[in-house]
């Protein structure tokens, strides 16, 4: 069986890490509706305090896993390892199903924040042909192979952060020392600035603000995907999630408080709305400009490198699929070996990037409904994976294990469980169509057994064809 990978191609740690902090973050874009929905303090706290209950055992589980069973697939083996092919099927099909929902939002930031600086470039059908065209450009960049897209993964970062920096800067400077001669009378400027951290907002959505959050903080598992094309992913995978949790929430906080601090409202709040707190912060003037759409490339850079990086991670799945029989063979075709280039699932990210653009035109709170409640049911299955595989495979080697024994596996995932079930409450009033929301995701989910069974029915067929042609 080939693989899509060779040794001498493998991604090492630091495009790990940057593959990885797209696949869950991308920078501060996307926050924007929690400090709308929350104000800036409850926004900070709930920023606080997800990545513990919700990042740190994720990363854990992550960590432990792909560390014990780094295999082309990822999540989809080890629930299949640890529940059988049955519930390793129903994991692959919420993780696709959820790909379907969470892959269309990046080009519609793309489109968003491009919309903000070229409104005549993004009018009427042309929103369509950007995002189609943020759909095929990701798929040609995968094409180029895993280390090609954590490379860049890494480079968009810098130049992502690199005007929140400034930002940020410009921030704290404007809330603590734009009216003071100096350190000593600090004290009216820091009391002005953090009553503006309590202010609270017109119309409060404390729900929608936990289900955004948890949006901006989920994924750490799709970077187990690609264990097979990473360099030493015992050693790399724990470090790689331990280091990306630290560093998304503090990309996600500072900037946060940075606006909070320099006294914009909260309220203006809205997808989009970072180019209009830095040209508040900036003030008038060339500088302004140029920050403006720093900023404004940012939320471009957001949206494909976002794109990018999570397709390198879903493309693989239904790799995983084709090679266990429970998809078309086709889907396990790979390009052939060339220097310096992994050989990677071309039929598996054609199909993928097609699927993706079909998706694409659904509004942004329906899709982040719909994400949620299916990569939860997946999420889920994957800390049960993890208990069960301590329970069965007690031997099994693990070069990286969540501290504190078999109880601290199982605790590890209370808090995401509940978590999950305060993100469906809040999806309640969410519909699509004339379907209450997380109705038509649970359709979507129960369509998981039913597939099964087509599959092995249409794989005992083609076995029992390949005999009788065989005689």
């Amino acid at each position: 069986m080939r693989k899509p990978s060779q040794p001498n191609n493998k991604m090492r740690l630091l495009p790990l890490i940057g593959a990885t902090y797209f696949m869950v973050a991308g920078g501060p874009y996307g926050l924007e509706d929690i400090i709308g929905d929350a104000g800036y303090g409850r926004a900070l706290l709930l920023l606080l305090l997800i990545p513990l209950v919700w990042s740190l055992p994720t990363a854990l589980m992550v960590g432990e896993l792909a560390s014990a069973l780094p295999q082309e697939g990822g999540y989809y083996c080890w629930v299949r390892r640890a529940l059988g092919p049955f519930w390793g099927f129903q994991e692959a099909w919420l993780s696709l199903a959820a790909s379907i929902f969470d892959m269309a939002l990046y080009p519609v930031i793309f489109v968003l924040y491009l919309s903000r600086v070229a409104p005549m470039l993004t009018a009427g059908p042309r929103a369509t042909l950007w995002e189609l065209a943020v759909v095929f450009a990701c798929a040609a960049w995968n094409l180029r192979g895993a280390k090609s897209v954590g490379e860049g993964s890494v480079a968009f970062f810098t130049l992502l952060l690199a005007p929140f920096a400034v930002l940020v800067g410009l921030g704290f400077w404007k809330g603590l020392f734009s009216q003071t001669p100096g350190l000593l009378s600090l004290g009216e400027p820091l009391r002005h600035s953090l009553s503006l951290l309590r202010a609270p907002v017109a119309a409060p959505s404390l729900a929608g603000a936990v289900s955004i959050a948890l949006w901006n903080y989920m994924g750490w598992d799709n970077a187990s995907t690609i264990a097979q094309e990473v360099e030493a992913p015992q050693r790399n995978y724990p470090r790689a999630m331990l280091l990306s949790a630290a560093l998304i929430a503090l990309t996600y906080i500072v900037p946060l408080a940075a606006v909070g601090v320099a006294g914009v409202p909260a309220s203006q709040f809205t997808t989009g709305a970072w180019i209009d707190a830095a040209r508040s912060i900036a003030g008038p003037g060339r500088f302004a400009t140029v920050l403006v759409l720093a900023v404004a490339l940012g939320g471009l850079l957001n949206g494909v490198g976002m794109f990018n990086a999570l397709m390198l991670s879903y493309a693989r799945v239904p790799y995983a699929l084709a090679q266990d029989g429970l998809l078309p063979k086709f889907l396990a075709r790979t390009t052939p070996v060339r220097p310096n280039r992994t050989s990677v699932p071309w039929a598996s990210i054609l199909v993928c990037a097609a699927a993706w653009a079909l998706a694409l035109g659904l509004s942004f709170e329906r899709l982040i409904s719909i994400d949620l409640v299916l990569y939860g049911a997946s999420l889920l299955l994957e800390f049960v994976a993890l208990v069960v595989l301590r329970l069965r495979e007690p031997a099994l080697h693990r070069p990286f294990r969540i501290p504190g024994g078999l109880t601290t596996a199982i605790l590890a995932g209370v808090g995401p469980a509940l978590l999950i079930a305060f993100a469906l409450y809040a999806a309640r009033p969410e519909r699509v169509g004339p379907l209450p929301a997380l109705v038509f995701a649970a359709l979507i989910a129960v369509a998981g057994p039913l597939a099964y069974r087509l599959t092995r029915h249409v794989a005992s067929r083609k076995s029992a064809f390949s005999a009788r042609s065989a005689r």
